[in-house]
């Protein structure tokens, strides 16, 4: 493969959150000629409700590449700003779901980075989902863009392990580094014509399992599941949106949770489900309207008898 990068290949570049930063920063640091960035437009956030900038804008604007902030992707005046750049590659990182006329425009098409081993895992929370279901295994894939969403033929995968102490957050990181990677070698290999794609209906595959996007109900947890469950469903929920259960009429959002031999002091407090010689431990945790904070400090200032899990979905003892 060649590694130097043709300055007469024109890309375009697609992102906002900071998973789509270092895909776009291992292009420009490589030489490759980006000619445009599209991101989300300034959304105002905080408490001031100040606007703010893309993380994947504020990139480009250190390296001095023109950025477009379309409402609407079928606007015909961002259309028509697109197709002045003359791109002849599209990359997709982390960005909405794109209208034919944006990815089939360039030359050579347009290619997204998925952060799971497609076609496991089609749909918009495939980091959350592979953790919620227990996985060991997961990967980034890039794959050319067609009508049908993540269905495009494949260019080249890496697959990731999923350690046991991985949430949602860790394995993002793991996931946006290795992608990057991978978005520089399918760059690379689409310029010096060595690209060879496959249809994904070609990969053998048994027991697909499919990554909707996350609502506020898929959070809640379902107390009646296996300890070995809810650990999953909340270690893929953390940090963000965050796994939440009912307590005493509040939300109390649940960050993370250790499965440990049963105690047998039964006046020992802990937060959590008992389930054949084994206790899940809630460790870290945030009570509406109060900080994040462990279990030691929640416990401390809250005092409690024995709930059963038909009071409140879990138990607590003091």
């Amino acid at each position: 493969m060649n590694l130097i990068p043709d300055p007469s290949l024109r890309i375009v570049y697609m992102g906002t959150p900071d998973f789509a930063v270092p895909s776009l920063e291992i292009l420009i640091s490589s030489g490759w000629n980006v000619v445009a960035v599209i991101t989300a437009p300034d959304r105002p956030a905080g408490r001031g409700l100040q606007l703010h900038q893309t993380p994947v804008k504020l990139m480009a604007i250190k390296h001095g590449i023109p950025v477009l902030q379309p409402e609407k992707l079928k606007n015909p005046v961002f259309l028509e700003e697109l197709s002045s750049y003359k791109p002849d590659l599209g990359i997709v990182v982390a960005f909405r779901m794109l209208p034919e006329l944006v990815w089939n425009m360039p030359r050579l098409g347009t290619f997204n980075l998925h952060a799971s081993l497609l076609p496991q895992y089609r749909g918009a929370a495939p980091i959350n989902r592979a953790i919620m279901n227990g996985e060991t295994r997961t990967g980034v894939t890039t794959f050319f863009l067609k009508q049908e969403i993540d269905t495009g033929d494949l260019a080249f995968q890496e697959e990731i392990a999923i350690h046991p102490e991985d949430n949602a957050g860790t394995l993002h990181d793991k996931l946006m580094l290795a992608g990057s990677g991978l978005v520089l070698k399918t760059v690379q290999a689409t310029a010096d014509g060595s690209l060879k794609l496959q249809s994904q209906d070609q990969v053998p595959m048994e027991n697909l399992k499919s990554a909707p996007k996350i609502f506020r109900e898929d959070c809640k947890i379902d107390w009646s599941m296996q300890i070995k469950d809810i650990h999953n469903h909340v270690r893929g929920l953390s940090p963000y949106p965050a796994a939440w259960t009912s307590f005493n009429g509040k939300n109390l959002k649940v960050f993370t949770t250790e499965i440990v031999p049963q105690a047998t002091d039964e006046n020992q407090s802990f937060l959590g489900k008992q389930e054949s010689g084994f206790t899940l431990r809630i460790t870290e945790l945030q009570l509406e309207g109060k900080k994040r904070m462990g279990i030691d400090e929640f416990l401390r200032g809250n005092r409690f008898s024995h709930i059963t899990l038909a009071d409140h979905g879990f138990i607590t003892q003091s």
